[in-house]
């Protein structure tokens, strides 16, 4: 099967009708999910209708010498020809085929399975090729004729190497609340996906949280895509992240901002309460005086796995919790711990990936009788 408009033909979206109507039904759905917890209006933060993901990954499906772009049949039962996908960015979406051709040319697709595009912006863009072979100088010469062609950053790919040509990130620019932020998004690590939605998230956000002479606590902080900006609302930031190239990008987006008020941790939830409790000591915590903290408010951006039990009852020592979840469904599944303590006081539903059942959620609590 070959799809021209991704997302609209039927092969891979969830809901019929326009985008108004999907978008209502996720509404409407979201709203009587949180019914229990939360009895006002959930207000919707929509997405642009076409070109609104910066990170799309492809696989490459070899028919004798021609190569396709492809993916999953949303039913699971064989797969899809891309040959136009007005998802992706628009520089992304003008790439495709002239990287394509490109591969073809210079006889580079032998054992090539996977494409990842990951894009600013401005325009920037890194391509990571994925192979089932290993990469040689002359394959680096002929990639290195391709991104110069076509002004992009290549990262080859193969089981135990990767081979970079110019740079393996691209620089984004959100505009947050009329703030200009720059962020390094390395290839092969988390980002969000939809810009715009993100700006969203990261703005509303910020609205809910209260400019105080006090400090931030915030969990899984990622790169730093709401550490950073949350920054400017409190004296000091405590961020905890487990992945040790996260941390490494999130301290690189402070230097790149010019803030200097966020103590990035690498450490796991579990590893964090014991030393936020006194019962272990950590050599990753020695530079760090928790008992200058004081710390009011906490921030969490889960897996779509949510949090586990204790890690929400842990959230809830403190007296405003801002959750952004990916996973409505554990999302219900943490507030029914967490108001226990807490009452919901906003929440939201920004449209990150439409045509699609997943959305993403932010919920403003804070602790019962304040």
């Amino acid at each position: 099967m070959n799809c021209k408009y991704f997302g609209e033909c039927g092969a891979c979206k969830v809901y019929e009708g326009g985008y108004e109507h999907q978008l209502a039904l996720k509404l409407e759905l979201n709203q009587e999910r949180f019914l229990p917890f939360y009895s006002g209006d959930i207000s919707a933060f929509e997405s642009p209708r076409t070109h609104y993901r910066s990170r799309s990954e492809f696989k490459i499906w070899h028919d004798g010498d021609t190569l396709h772009y492809a993916m999953n049949h949303i039913d699971k039962k064989g797969v899809v020809f891309i040959d136009e996908c007005p998802q992706v960015s628009r520089s992304i979406s003008a790439l495709m085929p002239k990287l394509l051709k490109a591969i073809k040319e210079r006889d580079i697709g032998f054992k090539l399975f996977g494409v990842d595009f990951l894009s600013s912006n401005s325009g920037e863009i890194a391509v990571s090729l994925l192979y089932h072979r290993a990469l040689d100088g002359v394959w680096k010469e002929l990639a290195s004729e391709i991104a110069a062609e076509l002004e992009i950053y290549i990262i080859g790919r193969s089981r135990g190497q990767k081979v970079v040509i110019g740079q393996d990130r691209v620089t984004e620019i959100l505009n947050v609340d009329g703030e200009e932020f720059r962020f390094n998004y390395i290839e092969n690590s988390f980002t969000q996906p939809n810009s715009q939605v993100n700006e969203q998230m990261i703005t509303w956000a910020l609205k809910n949280l209260l400019d105080a002479d006090t400090d931030l606590l915030e969990l899984y902080c990622g790169a730093g895509n709401f550490t950073i900006p949350f920054a400017k609302k409190f004296r000091k930031v405590l961020a905890t992240e487990i992945s040790k190239s996260s941390i490494n990008a999130a301290k690189s987006n402070m230097g790149l901002n010019g803030v200097h008020n966020i103590e990035f941790v690498r450490m796991g939830v579990e590893e964090f309460v014991q030393a936020l409790d006194g019962v272990r000591e950590f050599n990753r915590m020695k530079e760090i005086d928790l008992k200058l903290y004081n710390i009011n408010t906490i921030f969490v951006d889960p897996p779509r796995s949510g949090m586990d039990e204790d890690t929400c009852r842990f959230a809830a020592r403190y007296e405003n919790i801002i959750y952004i979840s990916c996973n409505p469904e554990t999302l219900a599944r943490d507030l029914a711990i967490l108001c226990q303590t807490h009452i919901v006081c906003d929440m939201a539903l920004f449209d990150q990936f439409p045509y699609t059942h997943h959305a993403e959620m932010g919920v403003k609590l804070t602790r019962k009788g304040l």
